[in-house]
């Protein structure tokens, strides 16, 4: 089977959690037998998050080769079996710091450099850059559709549409339908515009997941459907969850695996999530509940120990326990203030 390719984006606002659907996406594919490769792109300059700042960026999570990269591929490994390294993270800092370097070298041979082709050429080449043994890559763009930062990124990967042909390439897009409490209704407006703000660039989703806080009508799905120009049974609800391992399991009841597969044309065996099931159960009814404390410098943001608080979930999991995750500030630490919790 030739290698397919999802590419994930998103709309309307950030921190949507592009990086847990795609996270979650994987997850519902290795289910049914598929091996995935994940990997991130960010439009931001800087060639790596290092060294940023925590507060703005959250955890910088290192792989198993040391390269430091965002948080996101945290989830991916936490979600499914694919390992990360330097190949799976890449920010439009390293790609302008390849090309300009290769154009230092003469590579180019003396030919004006532009961000059409050069630029967007980079980017493919490091998109396709996967795995080969891996039956899917799923990549995540990141940002939000309308930023400037992103377009080369989406330029990039809507040539790599017409490259890699429409049964092997998949565009899903996660955006947001709002429920206005005063009206007392969910509104599509938003969504609409995100969806042609994509078009207007030449790229057309496959996929809509939306983000909720209720579960959409099959009427509000038509409306979606029609106006955004995808089929009824490609508009996703992802509704707001307690439990982000419950995603997976909540994306595939409303048959989202099973839509990529028809679109991908993939023959796969029937999906297992019981591992998944089991888990939220065990998140849902713990056999006991421990109190642990976090001491940090950046507690303010939890995603800046995002590693660290899994794990400790992890943990519970393994011991039939829900733990509670205290966040104490360093500079606020006392003699005797961590005597309250066991450990």
């Amino acid at each position: 089977m030739r290698q397919k390719f999802i590419f994930v984006t998103g709309g309307v606002v950030s921190s949507l959690g592009k990086g847990l659907a795609a996270a979650s996406i994987g997850a519902l594919l290795e289910s049914r037998g598929l091996t995935v490769a994940l990997k991130k792109l960010d439009p931001y300059i800087n060639v790596d998050p290092g060294t940023m700042n925590p507060f703005q960026h959250g955890e910088v999570y290192v792989t198993d080769d040391g390269t430091e990269t965002d948080l996101d591929l945290g989830h991916y490994e936490r979600f499914t079996n694919s390992i990360g390294s330097k190949k799976s993270n890449f920010t439009t800092g390293q790609v302008y710091d390849a090309v300009i370097t290769h154009e230092r070298k003469g590579g180019y041979l003396g030919g004006t450099v532009q961000v059409i082709p050069h630029i967007t050429n980079e980017i493919k080449k490091r998109v396709l850059d996967v795995n080969d043994g891996a039956d899917v890559a799923i990549v995540e763009i990141g940002g939000t559709v309308g930023d400037i930062e992103s377009l080369p990124f989406l330029e990039a990967i809507r040539q790599l549409r017409n490259d890699l042909g429409k049964e092997n390439s998949l565009f899903i897009h996660l955006t947001l339908v709002p429920f206005i409490k005063s009206a007392g209704e969910m509104k599509t407006k938003p969504t609409q515009h995100s969806v042609k703000e994509l078009r207007e660039i030449g790229i057309q989703p496959d996929i809509l997941l939306c983000r909720t806080e209720k579960i959409l009508s099959q009427d509000l799905k038509d409306q979606i459907a029609l106006f955004c120009n995808v089929e009824k049974d490609a508009v996703i609800t992802a509704k707001d969850v307690d439990v982000i391992y419950e995603v997976p399991i909540l994306f595939h009841r409303e048959g989202l695996d099973g839509k990529i597969t028809q679109l991908l044309n993939i023959w796969t065996k029937k999906p297992d999530l019981s591992k998944w099931e089991e888990v939220v159960d065990v998140i849902r009814n713990p056999g006991k509940t421990v109190d642990i404390a976090v001491v940090g410098k950046y507690v303010q943001l939890q995603d800046s120990y995002k590693s660290l608080n899994e794990a400790l979930v992890h943990g519970g999991i393994a011991n039939n326990a829900r733990v509670n995750i205290h966040y104490v500030d360093s500079e606020d630490l006392e003699k005797g203030l961590l005597t309250q919790f066991e450990g």
